[in-house]
C-alpha cells in the first residue's frame, strides 16, 4: 500500500505529540485533532473524521478497562484496609528491622518496592511516608536518601515492571502486537537491573551521610508535608486489623508465587489472566475486609471505597485514553474498526516504517537505545504510562528492519518511559509527594537520582540487546 496525505499527516502529529510531551504539556488535543485530520483525510468524508475520533476513543478505552478495574480495586482494598488499621499493621515488622541509617536505606527500598508492586506508588506512598520513613530518619538515614530509596525502589523499580497489576505490559504489548506475559517477564527482568544499579549507585553517594539510631528523637511517627509536621493519626485497632494485616499479605504473595511458577507450567497466568487474577483476590478481600469493619453498613461502604477507587483510576490513566486511541489508528488491528474500514484499513504507523527501512539502521542496538530515548522523551510528560502506546508501536514497527525483537524493544521503551515520567527523573511528577513526605526539595531529589537512573537505564538496555 503506497502512502498518502493522511500517512503524512499521522507522521507528523506523532512529532508534535513527541515535542508537545518535551515541553510537558497535555498531549490530548493534538492526539484527538490528529485522529480527526487522518481519518478525513483518508476516507475524504468530514463525517467520518468525527466519527473515528469517537471510534477510537471508544476502542481504546474498551482494550484498557481492564487496566482501570484492577486500579480501582487495589486502591479500595488499601482503603478499606485503611479503616482497620491494617494498613499500619503490615509494616510494624519493617520499622523495628531499622537498626541503622544504612540498614534502614535498603529496608526502606525493600519495603517500597512491594508495597508499590501490589498497590502502586502513588497511593502508598502516603503509608510508606508516615509508617517507614520516620523510623528510618530516627535510625540514621537522611530524609533525602529516604526520598531516594522510596522514588527508585517505588516510582522506579516496582513501577516499571508493573509485574502484579500489569497495566505498562499491557499498554505495551497491546501497541506492539507481542504477548503481554513475554513483556511482563522481560520488564521484570530489566527492571530489577536498572533498580539495582541506580540503587547502588544511590547509595555510594549517600553513605557517608548515613549515621546511627539518635535516641533523642522521639518515637511516634510523624511526617511532613508542606513544610509542617503532622503526627500520624491513631485508629483503635480491633481483632479483624489484626487478621486482615495477616491475611491480604499472605493473599497476595501467595498470588505471586501462584504467577510465578505458572510461568514453567502449562497454565500462564501472567498478562490479562494475571490482572484478572490479582484482581478477583482483592476483590474478594476488599468484601471481607468492608464486612467486618462495617457490618450491615457494608453494603454502603464497599460503595465508596470502589467509587474512590474509580475516580483514582480515570485521573491517572483517563488521559492516556486518547493517546492511545491515536496510536492504535496507527496499527491494522485497530485501524479498521476506528475507521469503519474494515480489512482495507491501513496501518499507518507501520506503512510509514516500511516506506522509511532504509532509513532504520539495521543496528540493534541503536534501535533499542532510539527506542529507549524516545520512552524518556515521552515520560517527560509526568505520567509514565502516555507514551506507552507509541514506544510499543515503534517497537513493532521496527523489530523487523532492525533485526530486534519486539518484545525487547517494548520493554525498553517501557523502562525509558516510566522510569522517567514515574516519578524519579522530573519534578513535576509524583515524585512532588515523596519529598513532601520526606520533606526535601523535589529539584534536589531529582538531582540525586538522575544520573543512577541513566546509569541503570543504559546498563539495562545493553544487556536486553545483548540477551534478547
Amino acid at each position: 500500500m503506497g502512502l498518502s496525505v493522511a500517512h503524512g499527516i499521522y507522521a507528523l502529529v506523532t512529532l508534535v505529540v513527541i515535542g508537545t510531551m518535551l515541553f510537558r504539556r497535555g498531549v490530548i488535543l493534538p492526539a484527538w485533532i490528529g485522529t480527526w485530520l487522518v481519518a478525513w483525510l483518508w476516507k475524504g468524508h468530514l463525517v467520518t473524521g468525527f466519527q473515528a475520533v469517537f471510534n477510537a476513543n471508544l476502542v481504546a478505552a474498551r482494550e484498557l478497562f481492564s487496566i482501570f478495574l484492577i486500579i480501582a480495586l487495589m486502591v479500595a482494598l488499601l482503603r478499606s484496609l485503611e479503616d482497620l488499621g491494617a494498613d499500619r499493621l503490615m509494616v510494624a515488622p519493617v520499622q523495628r528491622m531499622m537498626v541503622n541509617g544504612h540498614l534502614s536505606y535498603f529496608i526502606l527500598a525493600g519495603g517500597t518496592y512491594i508495597l508499590s508492586l501490589f498497590f502502586w506508588p502513588t497511593p502508598a506512598v502516603p503509608l510508606i511516608g508516615a509508617l517507614l520513613l520516620p523510623p528510618a530518619i530516627r535510625a540514621g538515614l537522611p530524609a533525602i536518601g529516604g526520598a531516594v530509596a522510596i522514588s527508585l525502589a517505588g516510582q522506579g523499580m516496582a513501577l516499571s515492571s508493573d509485574y502484579v497489576m500489569q497495566v505498562a505490559p499491557m499498554l505495551s504489548a497491546k501497541a506492539a502486537g507481542v504477548s503481554p506475559a513475554a513483556v511482563a517477564e522481560r520488564a521484570w527482568f530489566l527492571s530489577w537491573i536498572t533498580g539495582l544499579v541506580a540503587l547502588g549507585w544511590a547509595y555510594l553517594s549517600l553513605r557517608k551521610q548515613m549515621g546511627k539510631r539518635d535516641p533523642a528523637l522521639g518515637m511516634k511517627p510523624k511526617f511532613q508535608k508542606n513544610g509542617k509536621e503532622f503526627s500520624l493519626r491513631e485508629k483503635g485497632l480491633t481483632v479483624w486489623g489484626r487478621v486482615f494485616a495477616m491475611v491480604v499479605p499472605l493473599s497476595l504473595l501467595s498470588v505471586i508465587v501462584y504467577m510465578v511458577t505458572s510461568q514453567s507450567g502449562g497454565h500462564s497466568v501472567a498478562g490479562l489472566g494475571g490482572a484478572a487474577l490479582i484482581g478477583g483476590v482483592a476483590a474478594i478481600l476488599l468484601t471481607a475486609s468492608t464486612v467486618a469493619y462495617a457490618r450491615v453498613q457494608a453494603l454502603d461502604r464497599v460503595n465508596d471505597h470502589l467509587v474512590e477507587g474509580f475516580l483514582f483510576a480515570f485521573r491517572t490513566m483517563g488521559p492516556v485514553v486518547p493517546i492511545a486511541g491515536f496510536f492504535f489508528l496507527g496499527s491494522g488491528d485497530f485501524s479498521g474498526e476506528i475507521l469503519s474500514a474494515g480489512r482495507d484499513a491501513p496501518s499507518f504507523l507501520f506503512d510509514l516504517v516500511r516506506a522509511g527501512q532504509d532509513l532504520v539502521p539495521e543496528n540493534g542496538v541503536l534501535t533499542a537505545f532510539g527506542i529507549l530515548v524516545v520512552g524518556m522523551i515521552t515520560g517527560l510528560d509526568g505520567s509514565g504510562f502516555s507514551g506507552l502506546p507509541l514506544t510499543g508501536g515503534l517497537s513493532g514497527a521496527l523489530a523487523v528492519p532492525s533485526g530486534m525483537d519486539p518484545v525487547t524493544l517494548a520493554v525498553v521503551g517501557q523502562m525509558g518511559s516510566v522510569w522517567t515520567g514515574g516519578g524519579t527523573m522530573i519534578a513535576w511528577s509524583s515524585l512532588m509527594a515523596v519529598a513532601g513526605f520526606a520533606g526535601v526539595s523535589v529539584t534536589e531529589l531529582v538531582r540525586r537520582n538522575f544520573i543512577p537512573v541513566l546509569a541503570g537505564l543504559i546498563l539495562s538496555t545493553l544487556a536486553a540487546v545483548w540477551m534478547w
